[in-house]
């Protein structure tokens, strides 16, 4: 008995001394998808999509450890709302999730030719002949651009060697926009596009042009899909508002 007991205790001391690989259970290894899921269908459950006739199209890992990203269409908007690995917490809004080591540098921008966006139908603002011209696809209808024209008219008035080339992209969500992008590029009128900024009805167009529709056509081409878009000299894409220090400030800077 005392040498059965004996055998045992030195088994297992010999187990305890030896790595367990061959015994390991299950554990998290470096992709957290090892130990954490989110289904699509879980996730609109989740969201209870269905109230809200949307639905999730994509899941995945978020930049921060976490956070699954999940992205969302309902009608044709789409849209990326965030929800946290122990499924209890919804984070929404614009986040942007910037890499400690990219502080301080510019920020990396898609670029496009220039040399295929045609500048004849454009509003320009500014000398047309300036050094450095910039391209905006802009929509009448839509604040964030009226906001960014008072910015371009800031930069004009400091800077001669600035121009800005605008082209009139109206989105479908604004019904309205398009009949006054036409009267616009008609007129090539920098007036009238600052009176369809500030909300006052504009006469219809006084010309049957086609560059509107070119102007949507090309938008897609480039991979355009709202206003303002903001194409500097050098190609770079910026989509959306930036005042007039940041975009002095991305001018002056080069990628790395």
């Amino acid at each position: 008995m005392l040498r059965y007991m004996a055998g045992t205790v030195l088994l297992v001391l010999l187990l305890a001394s030896t790595p367990a690989l061959a015994f390991q259970g299950k554990g998290c290894a470096g992709d957290c998808r090892d130990c954490h899921s989110l289904t699509r269908k879980e996730a609109d459950e989740l969201l209870k999509t269905r109230k809200f006739n949307a639905q999730v199209t994509d899941i995945r890992t978020s930049p921060v450890k976490g956070l699954w990203a999940v992205e969302i269409m309902q009608g044709d908007q789409k849209f990326k709302v965030f929800i946290d690995y122990g499924k209890e917490y919804l984070v929404q809004g614009r986040i942007s999730f910037v890499p400690l080591a990219e502080i301080g540098k510019p920020p990396k921008l898609r670029k496009v030719d220039t040399q295929k966006i045609p500048l004849d139908d454009a509003i320009v603002v500014g000398d047309r002949n300036a050094a450095n011209r910039f391209i905006v696809f802009d929509d009448p209808d839509c604040p964030y651009c009226a906001k960014f024209h008072k910015e371009i008219k800031k930069i004009v008035k400091e800077r001669k060697d600035i121009a800005f080339f605008i082209k009139l992209y109206p989105l479908p969500t604004h019904p309205e926009a398009y009949s006054k992008s036409k009267a616009i590029v008609c007129a090539k009128s920098v007036k009238l596009l600052e009176d369809a900024f500030a909300g006052k009805k504009l006469p219809p167009a006084e010309c049957d042009t086609e560059a509107v529709d070119d102007n949507i056509r090309l938008a897609k081409e480039l991979g355009i899909r709202g206003t303002p878009a903001v194409i500097f000299p050098d190609g770079r894409l910026f989509p959306g508002y930036l005042d007039a220090k940041d975009l002095l400030q991305l001018l002056e800077m080069k990628e790395e």
